[in-house]
């Protein structure tokens, strides 16, 4: 080999570590499991993707069984049809993350050997900036959820999925009247939806404040995955990074995802996820 074939050689295997190292680290994901739960709050129990202000669990992106949202259940079945039948939705409607820690306990109990979680909407999602969840009481209520989980299921793996962007919430809604009329009616999340057409610098502030605050959230939500061990998968922010729009949100509250939000959040969660 001439000198410049091995320098070109070495320059190209030096590429490679780089890129192997800049790569996000997932976990390995094992076989495909024959059981699962989710826990979280109303986006996982697939709220008002088929019914008036009801839970409709067949429509959920993690343990529904409705064919056109094809949810993480489905995925594996497909691949495994040993889980058939074994999917447990323990998630809440209204949950926060201090409801983690008893919704592990749920899990634990089951037996299963993959779990979700995607928590953290109604932790910023307040009556008011002031009430959203502190970010050290966020972290702290996602360990002890994990912990939990750990112990009882110590064989099982456990994705974390980041909490949705809800300023895209604000973004695609606040030039519809319809939404807007229903975040006022019913009081949705006006930590960040109060006001919706105000450009003052107040309203502005107050916004960004409740977007850093989810970010904030998902980078706990990283650190504490990490800390859990190889059996934990963070999705590096697909769910919070995905430009979901209005067309994809329920048209009673402008707020929940429909059928078509659950089948994209299906979607983007599984594949930033273990990938059976």
């Amino acid at each position: 080999m001439t000198p410049l074939r091995r320098t070109l050689a070495a320059l190209s295997a030096a590429t490679a570590l780089v890129a192997v190292a800049a790569a996000p680290a997932h976990a390995d994901p094992g076989p495909p499991p024959a059981s699962m739960a989710s826990i979280g709050d109303s986006i996982t129990r697939g709220f008002n993707a088929c019914g008036w202000y009801a839970d409709c669990t067949s429509r959920s992106f993690s343990t529904g069984d409705d064919s056109t949202v094809n949810s993480h259940y489905l995925r594996i079945r497909a691949v495994n049809p040993a889980i058939g039948g074994n999917n447990h939705n323990d998630a809440r409607s209204g949950a926060k993350s201090a409801d983690m820690y008893g919704q592990a306990g749920t899990a634990v109990s089951q037996g299963v050997g993959y779990v979700t979680m995607l928590i953290g909407a109604n932790d910023a999602c307040t009556s008011s900036e002031s009430t959203m969840t502190p970010v050290s009481t966020y972290r702290a209520n996602v360990d002890a959820a994990l912990n939990r989980l750990r112990a009882g299921l110590p064989d099982a793996r456990v994705l974390v999925i980041s909490v949705p962007d809800i300023q895209r919430l604000w973004s695609v809604g606040k030039d519809s009247s319809s939404a807007r009329s229903a975040w006022s009616l019913f009081g949705i999340c006006q930590s960040m939806l109060a006001n919706p057409t105000s450009t003052a610098q107040v309203d502005v502030d107050r916004r960004a404040r409740v977007r850093q605050r989810v970010v904030d959230y998902n980078t706990q939500l990283a650190q504490a995955c990490a800390a859990y061990g190889p059996n934990c998968d963070f999705d590096d922010n697909a769910v919070f990074g995905y430009p979901f729009t209005l067309g994809q949100l329920s048209t009673w509250d402008y707020f929940h995802p429909n059928t078509a939000g659950q089948q994209v959040l299906a979607s983007v969660s599984y594949a930033a996820g273990f990938g059976w």
